[in-house]
């Protein structure tokens, strides 16, 4: 019990001095220089961090990457959005999980979701990296499931930053770049059928000029031309619409691109709408 209760006070002393430097999501390069300000040997670390783990006071997120819950019972709780913007990053909270926190779905996700640049590979990935099947990017922490999506870096942007309490601010896709995203990835949200609907009740309490901005940006020209379509299909000015009406496309596309290529053409939009008609 002697070495129990000496281990169990080191730790406590590690933790602190850690959340002292601010670090409440640390590394061994952090423990290392925090058990020197201590004066505790590093050989007892590893046995050090399975004790703080086991009382729950920290929470390893993968190898060598922990986060400090807390001294005290009640503060061994921290917000999904901490865990997934500092287990992969650089990342921000996005599609779903940012619609839902927008107010922009009634929907509660099962996951969490974020956008990266980085190329993720998950433990599971790892045991079946053999197979030919397509495997999403997954990670399970504390029965919590952590989804990525990889992006281009110059699709990265349209991103804010939130505070979630006094320790925590974290990045996550603003309401008009999360409403792009719906369209970008509208098989992911139900199909453009669902990414109309998001659309339609999401235009009184968003920035269009902003969205329209952010699908330039994007400079993909399927998706300015869906979206443009969409949002006068829902009332918006031709004259906001007329920076998507000018982007130039020789082809026609898909509203839905799951959808069959049947439907009438609008040669202005350069648009098919494979869905069925839809009454306003």
């Amino acid at each position: 019990m002697k070495t129990q209760k000496l281990s169990e006070s080191q730790g406590t002393r590690l933790l602190r001095q850690l959340i002292s430097q601010g670090k409440r999501v640390f590394n061994m390069d952090d423990v290392a220089l925090a058990a020197d300000a201590e004066k505790i040997p590093h050989h007892q670390l590893k046995k050090i961090l399975s004790n703080l783990a086991k009382y729950k006071q920290t929470l390893r997120l993968r190898r060598g990457l922990y986060l400090a819950l807390g001294l005290l019972p009640e503060q061994t709780t921290v917000h999904p959005f901490v865990i997934a913007t500092h287990l992969v990053q650089p990342s921000a909270i996005s599609h779903w999980s940012a619609l839902q926190h927008h107010g922009l779905t009634e929907q509660i996700p099962q996951i969490v979701t974020a956008s990266t640049t980085s190329k993720v590979v998950t433990p599971s990935m790892r045991k079946q990296s053999s197979s030919p099947r397509k495997i999403k990017h997954a990670w399970e922490i504390d029965g919590i499931c952590y989804e990525y999506i990889t992006v281009q870096k110059k699709h990265f942007f349209g991103i804010e930053q939130i505070w979630l309490d006094e320790h925590f601010q974290v990045p996550i896709t603003d309401k008009e770049r999360t409403l792009l995203d719906v369209f970008i990835y509208s098989k992911m949200f139900g199909g453009m059928g669902e990414a109309l609907g998001i659309l339609e009740n999401s235009l009184p309490t968003i920035n269009i000029q902003k969205l329209i901005d952010y699908a330039l940006q994007y400079d993909k020209k399927y998706i300015a031309k869906r979206l443009g379509w969409a949002l006068e299909y829902f009332g918006v000015s031709a004259t906001e619409l007329q920076p998507l009406l000018e982007v130039p496309i020789d082809y026609y596309c898909r509203l839905d691109p799951s959808v069959s290529p049947t439907g009438p053409y609008d040669k202005r939009w350069m648009i098919q709408n494979n869905l069925i008609k839809m009454e306003k």
